[in-house]
């Protein structure tokens, strides 16, 4: 089976860009990695293009990615539109792999993008409406309150003003570990302090401002236990990376040297546990494949990059990829070893644009 290396990504600023459309951010994105890897535009075989919002923002279905690529001169090669919430542009990158080690190309490119800013905030915090079952809203809704009714929630701490309901999915998710394992408020703050404070060293970042754990806790509520710098903003951008197998490497004359090997990508998807199987998740299986695969072990791990839609889906996927104990994600977030300078670095991915995440 041939050994497929990423050999170069590229990333636009992320962020409210009205300038900018699906076309223009995806051009940015894709062109940097071209730059980055190496290659020519024509070097590309095959390409996955991952987008979750744009039919729900523009009624553009169907064809998003083959408008997106021709725009900048892609065409005549198989392109694959991947809608798959939060996991589209990882699930992007893992259809590449599997491509590549088919032997169906040497070359692909798998890109993200997304456009979803808008002065229409019912259209823009809509956009995750459907991301669960729409035929049982009123059940959905019932599991959360259930989830998350042993946490009491003091007054004042719900915001009145518009936000996604995954926000509501999160508080949920936050309340149930908290009531489960102890987890604390300071623990989360700690998250969204760590990650703010990354930021500022990445020029890409939506928002580069530092918070003290102290300064998040005492931000706007949005749901409880949750304020505003422990959740994810709603954002424009893309992010794209070229894959290349070993010998598709030697035939263009591609150096080697910066290119890193996918030792493992995998999928999982969710699973029907019950609210007594915290542990029964799509992230923990996808892991111990993972981790098979690669023939390494969470211990080996130094950086990792985790789905943290808000500070407490940081926490449940340190524990889910076993790099904490059940109930420990907060311990050690609050203690410091999630944190350039840590045990293991942990960083954040908000969307469904990055390239690891928890799918």
């Amino acid at each position: 089976m041939p050994e497929v290396f990423i050999a170069g990504v590229g990333m636009t600023q992320f962020g409210r860009l009205p300038q900018h459309d699906v076309k223009s951010l995806t051009r940015w994105a894709v062109s940097d990695a071209i730059q980055d890897a190496g290659v020519e535009l024509r070097d590309i075989e095959v390409a996955y293009f991952a987008n979750a919002a744009q039919g729900h923002m523009e009624g553009q279905h169907m064809i998003r990615g083959q408008l997106a690529l021709r725009a900048m001169g892609i065409s005549g090669i198989p392109v694959v539109n991947v809608e798959n919430a939060c996991a589209s542009a990882s699930t992007a990158l893992n259809l590449a792999v599997n491509a590549l080690k088919a032997g169906q190309a040497d070359v692909a490119l798998a890109v993200g993008a997304e456009k979803m800013v808008s002065t229409n905030k019912t259209l823009m915090f809509g956009t995750f409406d459907s991301a669960w079952d729409v035929a049982t809203v009123e059940r959905n809704k019932d599991v959360l309150v259930r989830m998350g009714q042993l946490v009491e929630v003091p007054p004042g701490t719900m915001s009145d003003k518009p936000y996604s309901v995954f926000m509501d999915v999160y508080a949920a998710f936050a309340r149930d570990h908290m009531h489960r394992y102890g987890s604390t408020r300071r623990q989360m703050a700690a998250v969204s302090s760590k990650n703010h404070e990354h930021s500022v060293h990445n020029s890409l970042a939506q928002f580069q401002k530092r918070f003290t754990v102290e300064e998040v806790l005492a931000a706007q509520p949005i749901a409880y236990p949750l304020t505003l710098p422990m959740c994810a903003p709603v954002s424009d951008g893309a992010a794209a990376a070229i894959l290349i197998t070993g010998e598709g490497l030697r035939r263009l004359g591609t150096s080697q040297s910066r290119a890193v090997r996918v030792l493992a990508s995998v999928m999982r998807t969710g699973t029907d546990r019950t609210e007594n199987e915290p542990e029964d998740h799509c992230t923990v299986h996808a892991a111990r494949r993972a981790y098979e695969l690669a023939g390494i072990s969470p211990a080996d791990i130094s950086v990792a990059e985790v789905h943290d839609a808000t500070a407490m889906g940081e926490i449940i996927q340190i524990e889910n990829l076993q790099l904490a104990s059940r109930g420990e994600g907060g311990v050690i977030s609050e203690r410091g070893d999630t944190r350039v300078g840590g045990r293991i670095r942990c960083g954040h991915l908000v969307t469904s644009l990055p390239w690891v995440t928890d799918g």
